[in-house]
């Protein structure tokens, strides 16, 4: 049974039709599977939809569909959130943002995020670490994460 960990960016397609929405919905429905998101990813979520709401990328109708849809997911086990962030994850997310913040450019909560998932995986919660955001999938795959771009189909990243 394949088990994911969902960045924002990527969790963002299953709520909003774009590139890589139908790789996403694919991957999400795979009999056995297991997807996982972070409580950091609920607040993300919201901040994602309020930006297309406010650019009018979608209006407060889709917005609210978008929400009520993500809820339902949550309440009926399709999306699992994963446990909290704990203070080994703020360490690894700085040693991540040290090794990796110059060279690659990776971002504060992307940091957090990759040092979950790298425990996650660490104790065979996790197996693969979905995300849409090429930087990212950049610095998880160096780190050693498995990686699928959901934008980029067939494009696991070992």
């Amino acid at each position: 049974m394949p088990s994911y960990f969902l960045d924002t960016s990527a969790l963002a397609k299953r709520y909003h039709k774009e590139s890589g929405s139908v790789h996403l919905d694919r991957l999400l429905e795979q009999p056995d599977s297991l997807s996982l998101i972070s409580h950091l990813s609920i607040v993300e979520f919201e901040s994602v939809l309020a930006i297309k709401t406010r650019t009018g990328e979608i209006n407060e109708e889709a917005r609210q569909i978008a929400r009520r849809r993500f809820r339902a997911d949550l309440v009926r086990h399709r999306l699992l959130i994963s446990p909290p962030v704990q203070e080994r994850h703020f360490h690894g997310a700085r040693t991540l943002l040290i090794r990796y913040g110059v060279s690659e450019g990776l971002r504060t909560l992307d940091s957090l995020q990759l040092a979950m998932v790298l425990d996650l995986r660490q104790t065979g919660l996790v197996d693969v670490f979905v995300a849409a955001d090429q930087r990212l999938c950049r610095v998880a795959s160096m780190a050693g994460c498995l990686v699928v771009n959901p934008e980029q189909p067939g494009s696991t990243v070992a």
